[in-house]
This record gives C-alpha cells, structure tokens and sequence, in this order.
C-alpha cells in the first residue's frame, strides 16, 4: 500500500496575489450549489481528499480578476465528489470522483472507466439543473477542476459530449489528465465550440508534467483549440494561472469584453 496525500493545494498559494478571502467567502458554495445567480455558469470540480470549500475563492476571486464574471452574470457551482475508497491507499476512504490505480499518475495510468463515467454524469446533471432551474443553456457553460476534477472535467466537455448534445462554452483543466483515451471523438461541433485551458506544474510529482503535451497533442489533433500553460510549481496552483484562467472564461463567456 502506498500513503498518500490528497491532491489539492492550499488556497493560501492562490490568494497571495492581491486578495484575502475571508472565512465565509471561502465557504459559500461548499454545500449551497444555489447561492449566486447569472446568465451563465461556472462548474468546478475540486481534488482528491478535497471539498466544494477547497475552491469556491474562485466565486470572489474571478470577478476580482475580471469584473464581467461577477455574480450578477455569472453563476458558480462547486460540486461535491462521492467518499470512495482508493485502490492505490489500500481501501482507505476520502472524497474522490474515481479509483486509482497507479502512483504517481503517469501516461501509461490504468482508468476506472465505471467511476470516471459516473462522475461525468454527475457533472451533465448538475449542468442539466442549471438550465432546468436557471434557464441558463450548456452553451453558457464552463466546465472545469483541478487534479482528478480536471480529468472529469475533460471527459464531460470532449468525449462525452456526442452527436446532438450541446457543446460547453469552455473547459478548464488544471493539473489534470486526459482519461478514457481509447474512446476519444469529438464532434466537429464540440472541438469548434468548446476551448480548453490547460494549466499544469512544471514539477507535478503527482500528475506527471507529461500528462500537459500528451493529453494537448490528442485534442489539438481532433481539432479542439487549446490553451496550454505552465508553470513552476508542483501539483498545486499559481497566481500567474489564475490570472490566465480569469482571462480565457471571459473570453468564453464574453468574446466582446
């Protein structure tokens, strides 16, 4: 069995820039997924061993980057992952969107296609609920997380965005991996309509900084514009990144500003 840590970061890194959030900030939308409105949406998904609190700065923190991604017009959901147990830990339990298998996670890492299918699904029913409750479509949608979110994330936007369903406005990886690679096709609609940012450390120990120009390489070739970053740090993330990722939203949501 091998020990590991849960892959998030500590929001102290992300909030150093200019802007300290206070307690409540960071915790709004920890279990309320309702608690702003807009006309479009951001969907993030956190980390292994991580919650909806570990990122929901991001709800203050954008629209402190970018003023067009406040509340007023953009609605923030920070969904919750199931507690499962991990192969890769000997069983031991924490909040997780699927099993892993190999440490750390390299090219070669073997999928949990079971878990990795019910945790998109997970994310297609939150989208479902915005346009249901809010009215707000998935073509006003960005999709996004970090680590296991990101590759989650990935799977919603691309593979499992088939022949007649909507395209996302965007996706957002950060430090993630491409999965289910085997079963990749993207409509021609999908790759025009949906960007990808893709943020990643130069010396990730848990992600392998690999995972960036493999995983870009496969979606630049099917056609899917692509926004590739990265930065010196580990598995974790950066002002500079958030910066970036503030800017390529907006541009999503907002092509004019």
């Amino acid at each position: 069995m091998i020990s590991i840590k849960p892959l998030l970061f500590s929001a102290a890194i992300a909030t150093s820039r200019r802007t300290i959030l206070s307690t409540a900030a960071m915790s709004t939308s920890a279990t309320n997924q309702n608690c702003s409105s807009g006309k479009s949406a951001v969907v993030f998904l956190h980390g292994l061993g991580d919650s909806p609190a570990g990122w929901s700065f991001l709800e203050d923190q954008l629209p402190d980057l970018r003023k067009s991604l406040g509340k007023g017009e953009v609605h923030y959901v920070f969904p919750p992952a199931p507690t499962i147990g991990l192969t890769i830990n000997g069983g031991a339990v924490m909040p997780g969107w699927f099993d892993l298998f190999d440490w750390p996670i390299g090219i070669s890492a073997k999928d949990d296609r079971d878990g990795k299918i019910a945790a998109a699904q997970q994310i297609e029913r939150a989208v479902e609920k915005l346009e249901k409750e809010m009215g707000i479509p998935p073509s006003r949608v960005i999709v996004g997380g970090f680590s296991q979110g990101a590759a989650v994330a990935l799977l919603a936007a691309y593979t499992r965005r088939t022949q007649g369903k909507v395209p996302f406005a965007g996706c957002v990886c950060l430090s993630g991996w491409l999965t289910l690679k085997e079963d990749l096709a993207v409509t021609e609609e999908v790759a025009k309509a949906t960007p990808l940012f893709w943020g990643h450390g130069q010396w990730d120990d848990k992600v392998l900084f690999e995972q960036q120009a493999h995983g870009v390489e496969k979606l630049r070739n099917i056609g899917v514009d692509v926004t590739d970053l990265s930065f010196p740090m580990g598995h974790s993330s950066h002002p500079e990144e958030l910066e970036e990722m503030a800017g390529f939203i907006e541009k999503s949501l907002f092509p004019s500003k």
